[in-house]
């Protein structure tokens, strides 16, 4: 072996009975899983001449990636904006509580706040591994402020603003440190919105685009400068038009760069969006399509309600869940996938998308209650 190494004796655990969302397709395999990582069964058998140390019969039921929350602002009583003082707590108990709806990995989102809330809150967000304690931490999507003042909705105004001369300064000074940090909601229509964008894409943090008036050239050229996401879109921008769509018309745009995808979130709810518009987004831009949290309905009822709204199939809207997230982060080669090598971070569904069990590295960290039991 590599290194003078041999191979690992930690225990091997075979999922067995079950359909792996696997390359877009649901497959008839079984989930091989060693020291938190998904296993290829040809190598273990061909090179090392092992078997499973343990199987667990699934039922037939689905195993997709564990779902990714990009955007939630908190949840259960908790409003990590709000809760300055432990916000630590806050953060802990959501982690905790989302497991039951598949999600294994998340990022807080604080909308706009004044400066003093930022540089208390931010550093008591650090990334963090899920586990058995709850869902892992990303990294902290900041929301505002620097946002449109007539597409703020319920961001307080008194705390909007606009870029200063010195921009990238300005946003140093505004949020402290930005280590934690690992998306950013802005509206590109701002002066100097361009540098920005720019500086915080160098230092891998992704750019956002909503909360905004912006029109369709303006949307383009904060693309071009590196923005990839859409924050809940149709959700607090310009309606479309059919002489300027707006950031709306990004979906569909033939200015963005090649190579560069564009993600955008939506809000699968049935109350923040219409099912028409659901449809019109998927439509047009299939593959961005991500749901989201971002209201008083948890990931796997926005999922199920973007199924049944759109007739996409099972396969696609669980990766708008899981795959299309973790693309969105640069993170697809570990999360949102069952590929070999990627963490084991995955959430068993019964044929109507209901959880049944959330795993972390491998390990059962929620499990739904038996009936009679």
């Amino acid at each position: 072996m590599r290194g003078g190494e041999g191979p690992s004796r930690a225990p091997v655990l075979q999922f067995t009975n079950c359909r792996l969302l696997r390359g877009g397709r649901l497959l008839r395999e079984d989930l091989w899983v060693r020291e938190g990582r998904i296993l290829d069964p040809e190598k273990l058998f061909f090179d090392e001449r092992r078997l499973a140390d343990r199987q667990q019969d699934c039922g037939g039921c689905i195993l997709a990636p564990g779902f990714i929350d990009v955007q939630i602002n908190g949840g259960f009583g908790v409003d990590f904006s709000l809760a300055t003082e432990d916000v630590g707590s806050g953060v802990a108990l959501v982690a905790r509580k989302i497991l039951s709806h598949g999600v294994t990995a998340f990022c807080p989102t604080l909308v706009t706040s004044p400066p003093e809330v930022y540089h208390k809150v931010l550093p008591q967000i650090p990334v963090k591994r899920g586990g058995p304690h709850g869902a892992g931490v990303l990294g902290v999507h900041l929301e505002g402020p620097f946002i449109s003042r007539q597409k703020r909705g319920a961001h307080p105004e008194a705390y909007v603003r606009s870029f200063e001369a010195n921009a990238f300064h300005d946003v140093l000074a505004t949020y402290g440190s930005l280590d934690n940090v690992c998306i950013l909601t802005l509206a590109p229509e701002l002066d100097r919105s361009h540098e920005v964008i720019q500086e915080l894409t160098a230092r891998g943090i992704r750019v956002s685009l909503g909360h905004s008036v912006a029109d369709l050239r303006t949307a383009e050229s904060a693309m071009q400068s590196g923005a990839t996401f859409i924050t809940h879109l149709f959700n607090a921008m310009l309606p479309f038009h059919h002489r300027d769509p707006g950031i709306v018309g990004l979906l569909t745009s033939d200015q963005v760069p090649p190579g560069r995808h564009i993600f955008y979130g939506m809000i699968a709810d049935g109350i923040h969006t219409n099912p028409a518009a659901l449809r019109i987004a998927h439509r047009a831009h299939p593959q961005g399509t991500k749901t989201l949290c971002g209201s008083i309905a948890p990931m796997d009822t926005c999922m199920r309600h973007f199924l049944q709204t759109t007739g996409c199939s099972v396969e696609s809207a669980l990766e708008s869940a899981s795959l299309h997230p973790a693309q969105l982060l640069g993170l697809e080669k570990h999360k949102g996938t069952l590929d070999f090598g990627a963490d084991a971070d995955f959430v068993v569904l019964d044929d109507g998308l209901h959880v049944q069990a959330t795993y972390i590295s491998g390990e059962r960290v929620w499990q739904a209650e038996v009936a009679g039991q």
